[in-house]
């Protein structure tokens, strides 16, 4: 075999894997719930963190009666439930959530933030003004993280997509 075939192989090898991997999330955001989930910018201070914003998902807590909420992480599962991310106390579960602030409340979000990446000249979309609250829509797959798909902005009770 000549040297331009063998480049031909390892870079349709290579077209199959990345195509593999956008089929797999295709699939899963077909197959998947997705839903809004309020969040709270988080910004790890890192000098070289790519193009992405860091963003801690909030969700609703649903402790069983005599579970232990004072404990500050949970291993949880997720379920999407009334158009809501939803954190049910689950010891096999895959992800943790942790006690936050939201504002002046006390609320819940998942332990590692999501990444949303943004174009290179994208201006940040979690600086928002005030009044206005960064959402994201994640498709919800059943072990993992939630996936991002799109950013939105709460605006007088109703999320608008953005544009990015």
């Amino acid at each position: 075999m000549n040297s331009i075939k063998i480049g031909l192989m390892v870079a349709l090898v290579q077209v199959l894997l990345i195509g593999s991997i956008g089929a797999k999330f295709l699939f899963d955001r077909n197959q998947y719930p997705s839903v809004w989930i309020a969040t709270l910018p988080y910004d790890p201070n890192l000098p070289i963190r790519g193009r992405y914003v860091r963003l801690s998902a909030v969700v609703q807590f649903e402790a069983s009666p005599g579970a232990d909420v004072a404990r500050a992480m949970q291993h949880v599962r997720l379920n999407v439930r009334d158009g809501a991310l939803v954190a049910i106390p689950d010891e096999k579960g895959h992800q943790t959530v942790r006690s936050a602030t939201c504002g002046a409340e006390p609320c819940w979000v998942l332990s590692e933030p999501l990444a949303y990446f943004i174009a290179e000249h994208a201006i940040d979309p979690s600086r928002r003004k005030a009044g206005e609250k960064l959402w994201v829509e994640a498709t919800i797959p059943p072990n993992g993280p939630p996936r991002p798909i799109c950013l939105g902005v709460q605006l007088n009770g109703k999320i608008s997509p953005l544009d990015i």
